[in-house]
């Protein structure tokens, strides 16, 4: 619930940040005298959408590398006795024994008041109460999938009954509070952006951890990435209730990164898309402001002839001389167009001026 109610808090932080963040970039880049760009202008507006793309990409990184350090910092049984998640019941027996030889409050003084005593002392029934945990086969089962909270179900005693009081009183009020918020911002217009997704990640989140704490031995994903963990890096591996707590934390920051990020990515893309879109609306009212032109032009031309070939309605010699001029004018017009007939006459005049005295004009 608080996780969703800071989803709800944060998503009104990054608009401040992007601000103060460009402030600085262009305050950097843009030297003093020179113009910078002007809020609302293209160029404005694209700094703005990568910075802030940026600035929640960083606070997302931030939040899982979080996430990660408080489930570490809560540590484990399996870490507090330094035995591995396969540890036998022989094996967490030995463990502690070793460490109740150094822990033991006597190895902290007499002085019962002493502060270094009373904290040996409380580590040691820490100890003590891990191991008893871990040498219980149904304890052992239900602590690896609902962690600590398992101490105080005092009621249960067999497996089932571990996993009936972890989904009733654990899993249930979790996805309920998570469906109903999710609704209700859904309801007042919050988060529109990717929904199908976001009740798509829900769904898997629960279905997994149905499968994770209903399974006799460890998710197959749960192993893999332990073993990549544990051999690239010096992180412990995780018990199966660790990842589950990751995994809730790290859906809000997937819900986050599709509130925020999702919508300026698809942004990104629409420039292009409009300006193609655009540019054809624009191709196609041109032609069909020039089929019009066309169409007018045609309509004017034809009343132009008309009216000049009014006169000759009606009279077939006047008709008849008129067509008779037209083709003989056609002709002569084609014959002079001619290439050849051009070049013939221009070499004729020119024989005809070969003899012509000086100071001649005309043609002999």
């Amino acid at each position: 619930m608080s996780a969703l109610l800071s989803l709800i808090g944060w998503s009104f932080l990054p608009g401040l940040a992007t601000s103060w963040v460009q402030t600085i970039y262009y305050g950097i880049t843009i030297r003093a005298g020179d113009a910078k760009p002007q809020p609302g202008s293209p160029r404005h507006t694209e700094h703005r959408r990568r910075i802030r793309i940026l600035v929640v990409t960083l606070y997302l990184a931030y939040t899982i590398y979080e996430a990660d350090y408080e489930v570490q910092r809560e540590s484990s049984f399996f870490q507090d006795l330094g035995a591995p998640l396969s540890a036998t019941e022989r094996e967490i027996k030995s463990r502690f024994r070793r460490l109740a030889a150094l822990h033991h409050p006597d190895k902290a003084g007499s002085n019962s008041g002493d502060d270094a005593a009373v904290d040996s002392a409380a580590y040691f029934i820490h100890l003590k109460l891990a191991s008893d945990t871990l040498q219980d086969a149904a304890k052992r089962f239900a602590y690896e999938r609902f962690g600590e909270n398992i101490l105080s179900w005092e009621s249960c005693s067999s497996i089932k009954d571990y996993v009936l009081r972890g989904v009733m009183y654990n899993m249930l009020p979790h996805y309920s509070v998570a469906v109903t918020t999710m609704y209700m911002l859904g309801f007042f217009g919050y988060m529109d952006f990717g929904k199908f997704y976001r009740w798509l990640i829900l769904f898997a989140l629960c279905l997994f951890e149905v499968h994770t704490v209903m399974r006799p031995d460890f998710p197959a994903v749960l192993n893999a990435l332990n073993a990549v963990l544990t051999t690239v890096t010096s992180h412990p591996p995780y018990a199966p209730f660790q990842l589950l707590a990751l995994l809730r934390k790290l859906v809000v920051t997937v819900y986050i990164a599709l509130s925020q990020i999702g919508p300026l990515l698809v942004t990104s893309s629409k420039p292009k898309k409009i300006a193609a879109r655009d540019d054809e609306q624009s191709l196609r009212e041109s032609l069909a402001r020039l089929e019009s032109l066309s169409k007018n032009l045609g309509t004017d031309a034809d009343r132009v002839m008309d009216m000049e070939v009014a006169p000759f309605k009606g009279d077939k010699a006047a008709t008849s001389n008129l067509q008779g001029k037209m083709r003989e004018w056609l002709i002569q017009n084609t014959i002079r167009a001619d290439p050849m007939v051009k070049d013939a006459v221009g070499t004729s005049l020119q024989r005809r001026r070969i003899d012509a005295p000086a100071g001649a004009k005309g043609t002999r």
